[in-house]
């Protein structure tokens, strides 16, 4: 008799219970490990009423990820939130669990209750009633309040099932609470395959000794933390031949910087993915720096990408839900071009819609500047981004980071970009304001930060 009622973890059961699921700060876990994590789980929730909202608290660890698995299997609502190991229970009191709507917290394999909300929202409602397992994710909050977006997670994990064994080692860089983490998490598993965990996702070296030593295949990764293995010149003390793939989203991708690394790993596929929290992760097929979107419909409003998706989330627990329209698309907030190719439509993400400049009235892309200045040899990186100005509205700004042997003082440097910007862009698109900087400033999730100013 299987042990397992949800499909998830039935496959899973069907797997060798000897090869490996996860390696974290050298431990290793087997797939029969983390079955008995699971079982473990189950008898820690036993005490829970149908249907309960359960924050899990940590990153990828065995005991975490069986909750997870758990919480599926017995119908409730898992709310997933990113803890370092040294935080402590006063995490509970965030404003995380009163958004979630959390009646339970469970953290370091304790579980916590909290005090029951008496009126639960309609889509924590619809879930209890249909008798499905959920997932709530928060939004990054660069724009404002995190927004809580709740998933049917029995819908979710129903599109990983007809995923086929690959004996892959994957590293779980992306974060824990984001939905790329989760999807690298879910295919990991589906696959057979194991993921690598970080303890420090920001050092690069660690990065580097992680793809060597466990022979890493595929890396989902930003085009941020991309750029960042280039400056580091990374391969002159560590072996990274063993990828296979990199998969790269979360940001637009520069087509110089796509170059460069193609050059830097010739033997690597890119693969360009695309998705957001609301819509789960996409299935496209890569072209150059462009995708073609499967199995999920979409339209493009004045330049704007909405998509309907077969796994998309019910909605916001804490926000209004006009970003889905009145025929299920969301709207993404990503600018794109379309091309066609041998009947088949591609689309290039060239920015995002409150990302735009507005310099009087002339709409202005940053990532297209970032493109023309990320040719220059002496930058090796760049940020475009908005200042006020009295009398356009905005104006364009960038910050460089530049090559050490470059000693240029900002006003000489000035005059370089608006040269070799000239003939490239058009005269209110060339930067105004130019100044050197030693680092961008990358978010958690390894997105650079644009804050219009």
């Amino acid at each position: 008799m299987a042990r397992f009622s949800h499909p998830f973890l039935l496959k899973l059961e069907g797997f060798d219970p000897n090869a490996l699921c996860l390696i974290k700060q050298e431990q290793r876990f087997t797939y029969a490990e983390l079955l008995s994590a699971v079982d473990e789980a189950l008898q820690t929730i036993q005490i829970l009423e149908s249907g309960s909202v359960v924050a899990v608290y940590g990153d990828y660890d065995l005991s975490t990820i069986a909750m997870i698995l758990a919480l599926a299997e017995k119908k409730h609502i898992a709310v997933v939130l990113f803890a370092a190991d040294d935080k402590s229970c006063s995490l509970i009191v965030s404003s995380y669990i009163k958004e979630g709507q959390v009646e339970y917290v469970y953290f370091q394999k304790k579980l916590y209750a909290l005090e029951k909300i008496k009126e639960k929202h309609s889509f924590i409602v619809k879930l209890r009633t249909q008798n499905h397992s959920g997932l709530v994710l928060f939004s990054s909050a660069s724009t404002g309040k995190p927004k809580a977006i709740v998933h049917n997670l029995d819908t979710l994990l129903q599109s990983y099932l007809d995923k086929k064994s690959k004996k892959l080692h994957i590293l779980l860089f992306l974060m824990f609470d984001h939905i790329g983490g989760i999807n690298t998490l879910f295919n990991t598993l589906s696959m057979c395959s194991c993921g690598v965990v970080l303890k420090n996702r920001k050092d690069i070296q660690e990065l580097a000794f992680c793809i060597q030593e466990y022979k890493i295949s595929l890396l989902p990764a930003s085009p941020s933390l991309l750029n960042l293995l280039l400056l580091s010149n990374v391969k002159e003390c560590f072996n990274l031949d063993s990828l296979r793939i990199i998969t790269y989203g979360t940001e637009r991708m520069p087509q110089t910087l796509l170059d460069r690394l193609k050059s830097y790993f010739p033997k690597v596929k890119f693969h360009q993915t695309f998705g957001t929290s609301e819509i789960g992760i996409a299935q496209t097929k890569s072209k150059d720096n462009a995708i073609k979107i499967e199995g999920m419909e979409y339209k493009i409003v004045n330049d704007e990408l909405f998509i309907k998706s077969p796994i998309q989330a019910l909605g916001y627990l804490n926000a209004d839900n006009c970003v889905f329209d009145e025929e299920g698309y969301f709207a993404t907030g990503d600018l794109v071009q379309s091309f066609n190719e041998n009947g088949q439509e591609y689309l290039t993400i060239i920015g995002r819609s409150k990302e735009l400049i507005n310099v009087g009235g002339e709409k202005v892309v940053p990532g297209e500047i970032e493109e023309v200045i990320l040719q220059m040899p002496e930058v090796l990186d760049c940020l475009v981004y908005g200042e006020a100005n009295a009398i356009t509205g905005q104006s364009v700004s960038v910050d460089l980071v530049l090559d050490s042997q470059s000693e240029l003082c900002n006003l000489e440097l000035k005059k370089r970009v608006r040269a070799f910007c000239k003939n490239k862009l058009a005269a209110f698109k060339i930067p105004s304001k130019v100044q050197v900087v030693k680092t961008l400033n990358i978010s958690e999730r390894f997105k650079k930060i644009r804050k219009s100013r």
